[in-house]
């Protein structure tokens, strides 16, 4: 046990029901992490909570700690009917709705709750018979939670606990109005347990909270003292030539056990990948045309280190609880140091340590003044040695065709005569084609 162990309260202390602290046991948690030791007392004496909190930092068990807590405390309304749902938590994505539910599955396994959930790709049909089957817990996303709610599969109507996660992203990704529709369909605030988490509180945040929550208690953890402070930064300055030769030399130095490789465009994901797998480092890639099916059978692949490397566009940025991610690549620099944060919180994850390897290129370096300023700190630069670049590199196959939209030049350019990305364009004449001669 460490001292800072020591400072943090314990499950145990927090006067939970036996069969809650039974299933925080089972999932071999003890101390509470920052965001949980704030939340939950608030949550647990009947507050709604407005929380900012980034991915990684234990939110999701706190808030489904203190909604189990709260089911079993109190009864279910009397007049409840059988597709009357007693929690909702809505989710920005896929896969953040099945690492909920997952968790949910382990935590509340001791309570008796029936849980179901809902998004959209895969399993339409299935997922309806969950919900006639009787919920109390129903986790999903709110375009395919709308689909079952407009057909009178469920009820909000004595809904007891509402949880919104990434409330920040529900409006980066356009789903604000669907977030109201189910909200004006719930009980009143003031009959229900909210409680909202967000990686920032914005004012759009907040006004939604007050908006559709009783008076919530705003609880902050910042970024630098939760998402960084067990991860090693360090960033390189290679030119666009020499990010795919620094990738793999990286990848063959280090021999990550399980890392993830962040790419800001969905061509240069593919070619990325295309290259560690041609140089012997089995990867895998998820992107955002990837097949909810295959994207699941990929993480689970990931997860059990089937694969050593994911090359990712930042749909795999937020949300997803992979354990014992030991490294995480920028081989472009994110736009924001909001995204990097969440980026780089894939590894250093439940109090273990990891490292974040940057690359600054001639493409992608003009965001980090940004990044530091978000982060409150300089991240220490590493040297590049040329020489130790590998120079002859296994060159993969050109894919069989590209969409029209990948066609322009992506971050990190195109690949030069060693195969590791000039950024030079493709030479000859621009303009429209010259019509047959007659």
């Amino acid at each position: 046990m460490t001292e800072a162990d020591t400072e943090r309260p314990r499950f145990d202390r927090l006067e939970l029901l036996e069969p809650v602290l039974q299933g925080i046991r089972d999932a071999g948690f003890e101390y509470c992490t920052p965001i949980q030791a704030q939340t939950l007392p608030v949550a647990l004496a009947g507050h709604d909570v407005a929380g900012q909190a980034q991915t990684g930092t234990g939110k999701t068990a706190a808030f489904l700690v203190a909604a189990f807590d709260r089911l079993l405390r109190y009864p279910p309304h009397a007049e409840r009917q059988k597709n009357d749902v007693r929690m909702l938590v809505l989710a920005p994505t896929r896969e953040l709705a099945i690492q909920i539910h997952k968790d949910a599955l382990l935590l509340g396994n001791r309570t008796g709750l029936r849980f179901a959930l809902a998004y959209g790709g895969t399993g339409y049909e299935q997922q309806r018979e969950d919900l006639v089957a009787g919920a109390d817990v129903l986790i999903g996303t709110p375009g395919r939670i709308i689909d079952y709610h407009k057909q009178h599969v469920f009820s909000l109507k004595r809904v007891e606990v509402v949880v919104l996660d990434e409330a920040d992203r529900m409006f980066d990704l356009g789903f604000i109005k669907d977030i109201r529709f189910l909200l004006r369909r719930c009980s009143l605030p003031s009959e229900r347990l909210s409680m909202l988490f967000s990686a920032t509180l914005s004012w759009r945040v907040m006004e939604l909270a007050y908006e559709h929550m009783n008076n919530p208690v705003k609880i902050q953890v910042e970024a630098e003292s939760v998402a960084a402070e067990r991860v090693r930064q360090v960033i390189y300055y290679p030119s666009n030539d020499q990010k795919i030769p620094l990738l793999i030399s990286l990848a063959q130095t280090l021999q990550p056990e399980r890392s993830i490789v962040f790419v800001n465009t969905k061509h240069w994901a593919e070619r990325v990948c295309d290259w560690l797998n041609e140089n012997g480092l089995k990867a895998a890639l998820l992107s955002g045309d990837v097949p909810q099916t295959q994207r699941t059978r990929l993480l689970a692949q990931f997860g059990s280190g089937e694969y050593a490397f994911l090359v990712a566009t930042d749909v795999a940025a937020r949300g997803l609880h992979i354990p014992d991610v030991t490294h995480v690549f920028n081989f472009d620099l994110p736009q924001s140091g909001e995204d990097y944060v969440h980026r780089i919180g894939r590894t250093g994850r439940a109090g273990a340590e990891g490292d974040a390897i940057s690359f600054g290129c001639e493409d992608s370096a003009f965001y980090l003044p940004d990044i530091e300023s978000y982060l409150g700190q300089r991240i220490p630069t590493a040297m590049l040695e040329p020489e130790t670049l590998p120079t002859q590199l296994n060159r993969p196959p050109p894919r069989a065709r590209r969409r029209p939209e990948e066609r322009g030049r992506p971050s990190g350019g195109r690949p030069g005569p060693r195969g590791d990305g000039s950024g030079r364009p493709r030479a000859g004449r621009r303009g429209p084609p010259r019509k047959p001669a007659p």
